[in-house]
């Protein structure tokens, strides 16, 4: 995942520029850290880019969901292995609160020029199974499936 780091810093920084689209940034491992104050400015960003051992990947989607304020206009990308340290069920449990209300779910196990993931196979099977959607893209083919999923 750490291939995948920059490519989301770059990429919440440009989303982050585009009007009408409102950007948070979140980083997770055992704990969450809302890095949105910072995403206008990528190299500062990945200077606080420090996270490391443990994922509970369950309290950064639940973190995301409550950002929320339009669920049928919002999507969370979730950039993961999807090796969950916590609940597998707990995450799918809030995935699935996610999708039921109206949220789309892109989960990215890799973002980077080559797009070729190592992840858990299983527990992404188990979110695509409650509505999430699960690939692998380089930033270009993000940008894509966003002008494609967020056309109203």
């Amino acid at each position: 995942m750490v291939d995948s780091v920059i490519p989301s810093a770059v990429m919440a920084a440009c989303l982050w520029q585009l009007p009408g689209i409102r950007t948070h940034l979140v980083a997770f491992d055992t704990s969450v850290v809302d890095l949105t104050a910072d995403v206008a400015d990528p190299v500062k960003l990945l200077m606080k880019v420090q996270l490391g051992g443990g994922t509970n990947i369950a309290s950064a989607v639940e973190y995301g969901r409550q950002l929320i304020e339009q669920p049928a206009k919002s999507v969370i990308i979730l950039v993961s292995d999807f090796y969950e340290g916590g609940s597998s069920s707990l995450l799918t449990h809030q995935v699935k609160k996610c999708v039921q209300s109206g949220i789309k779910v892109l989960g990215l196990a890799a973002l980077d020029s080559t797009a070729t993931p190592c992840y858990d196979r299983d527990t992404a099977q188990a979110l695509v199974n409650v509505g999430a959607q699960i690939a692998a893209m380089t930033p270009g083919e993000l940008a894509s499936w966003l002008a494609e999923n967020l056309q109203s």
